[in-house]
């Protein structure tokens, strides 16, 4: 099963969920023409019930008796048949329906990229992916039954129009004023479950990143000011979820009480008209069975509203998540990158990147390089250009294919080491091995139990903070980029790791573009051109040791660096 080639209809709630059920014609079709004829069938017992009473029963017609239970005992069959193959069918219905919306969501989280956290908390995602994607698999069922019990409704009323058109004008009139009862309820329902799931949503991305930040959090001895902020938000999620609560008993006590009251008035004047022989016997008990009956798509025209309530607040949120842009959207008609090793410059900060050398680029604020290299990466919009191209002007999936940006922040999934480091390519053991060696990484294959089929958690969990950078290096080094960015590559690492690392980078990376930023001497002996940053702007640019000479202001910075470094060592 894949996404329809035009893709998901998210112009709006509404619109979305007609376009799951017309992903799916023919089975949505079968279900409700299976829900149509279970309904149908389900009135069909007590017209034959009536039928075995007034000419078996009554005459004594032992036959007749006979032919009418068996008649009764296949309708039986034939709707325990329907009522499985029904079920089954809705089944399909919503399963396709949850990994359809699964899919779009994973292909728009994939399109959003970096962007993504920017956006819309983890949180938040998940929410979407987990309940919002159930809520609106459940709207699905009214496709079944919910039309099966329009049918159900009419034949009901053409087989008591047979008996009394008043007890028929009786059963029209009941259903609607059952309708306009319940509606009320379902707006306000509509309305609480949206402001619910609006708060589930934002302490979804709360306790993500509560649990994300929890070292963090301890360190600082901010974890108890955080749990607070998360209880009051629980308390007030609670005191919505009541609200909701409220709603929903009302409307599932009058979807069971109103049947059952309208049920009796039924009866009654039917039994009137029984006493006064209007109708036989027979027929009473042929109304009874038929208004009883009638109870079954009456709950699910009041549960269907509800289903579709419901299912319309969650597919607004996925309608939202649809329609989010990323910043580095591409253009309309987007040119060609460059189809050879070229320039990237950056023009707000000055700085440029010429193909094969390594690049470093200093700063006394840290941020300011990393915000030069999502500059030069696309990563926010800019000006900045590729072989005198704009970088905003290409299609962003080619700039990602050629270039990458390594940093302390990206993710590490869970699995085997040797998969972690691969990517999304198979990487051979000596590709794997060289990798490992560029990185200096290989105390920590050697130290695994299983080295490199080791399990490693989600976001590198049982590795330290230095294991997890040399190890996102790693597969970065695996990817074997055109350009490849590295921010702060050895901030965890001790001194001699980070010669060793600084040497081997420089030769792995020979002939290859290759962009570091840090104010480590050992890497910034090995850059062949060092571009020093003031207030986010280039104030000179050389070689590491011309830069010593004549920039004090830079032979402070790293001079500094360095002391700081060795006193944390």
């Amino acid at each position: 099963m894949t996404v329809a080639d035009t893709g998901p209809d998210s112009r709006s709630a509404g619109r979305y969920l007609w376009w799951l059920v017309t992903s799916q014609r023919r089975r949505v079709a079968a279900g409700a023409l299976l829900g149509s004829l279970w309904m149908v069938c389900l009135t069909l017992p007590p017209y034959l019930l009536s039928r075995a009473i007034d000419e078996g029963l009554r005459p004594g017609d032992f036959g007749a008796l006979t032919g009418w239970v068996a008649a009764l005992l296949g309708v039986g069959v034939l709707n325990a048949w329907l009522a499985i193959m029904r079920h089954r069918t809705m089944t399909r219905i919503r399963m396709d329906a949850v990994f359809r919306t699964v899919e779009v969501v994973v292909r728009q989280s994939t399109r959003l990229g970096a962007a993504l956290p920017r956006l819309l908390t983890a949180g938040e995602v998940v929410t979407i992916g987990i309940s919002d994607v159930r809520t609106i698999s459940q709207t699905l069922t009214i496709t079944g039954p919910g039309v099966g019990a329009v049918f159900a409704y009419l034949a009901v009323a053409v087989l008591l129009l047979t008996v009394s058109p008043l007890l028929t004008a009786v059963v029209l009139l009941g259903v609607p004023v059952l309708a306009v009862l319940v509606g009320p309820l379902l707006g306000r329902l509509q309305g609480a479950e949206s402001t619910y799931r609006e708060r589930q949503g934002s302490l979804a991305g709360r306790i993500g990143d509560l649990v994300g930040g929890l070292r963090v959090l301890n360190g600082l001895g901010g974890k108890g000011l955080y749990a607070d902020h998360y209880r009051r938000g629980s308390q007030t999620l609670r005191a919505e979820g009541y609200r909701v609560g409220v709603v929903t008993s009302w409307i599932q006590a009058l979807g069971v009480g109103l049947p059952a009251v309208f049920l009796a008035a039924v009866t009654w004047l039917a039994a009137r008209m029984a006493a006064q022989g209007a109708i036989t016997v027979g027929e009473l008990v042929a109304v009874y069975g038929y208004v009883a009956i009638l109870v079954v798509p009456v709950a699910f025209f009041i549960e269907g509203g509800y289903d579709l309530g419901r299912g319309l607040v969650a597919a607004r949120q996925v309608v939202r998540f649809l329609n989010l842009e990323p910043s580095d959207a591409d253009a309309a008609e987007p040119v060609d990158a460059p189809t050879y090793p070229a320039v990237l410059h950056d023009p707000e900060s000055g700085v440029e990147v010429t193909p094969g050398r390594l690049t470093a680029l200093v700063s006394a604020r840290p941020a300011q390089c990393a915000a030069v290299v999502d500059r030069l990466a696309r990563f926010t919009g800019s000006a900045a250009t590729w072989g005198g191209i704009r970088l905003d002007a290409m299609a962003s999936a080619r700039i990602r294919e050629r270039i990458l940006v390594a940093d302390n922040e990206a993710d590490l999934f869970s699995g085997p080491l040797r998969e972690v480091v691969a990517g999304r390519a198979e990487r051979d053991e000596d590709a794997v091995a060289a990798a490992v060696h560029a990185a200096v990484a290989q105390d920590i294959v050697d130290g695994l139990p299983d080295g490199l089929g080791s399990a490693v958690d989600a976001q590198g969990r049982n590795l330290s903070g230095g294991q997890r950078q040399r190890i996102r290096l790693v597969r970065a080094l695996l990817a074997e980029p055109e350009v490849l960015m590295a921010v702060e590559p050895t901030s965890a690492v001790d001194a001699h790791t980070e010669a060793a690392l600084a040497s081997r980078l420089r030769t792995a990376r020979a002939g290859r573009t290759t962009v570091l930023t840090s104010t480590s001497l050992l890497l910034l002996e090995q850059a062949d051109t060092v571009y020093f940053l003031v207030d986010g702007t280039t104030a000179a640019t050389g070689s590491h040791r011309e830069l010593l000479a004549a920039e004090p202001g830079y032979r402070a910075l790293v001079s500094r660096s360095a002391g700081e470094e060795e006193r944390q060592r």
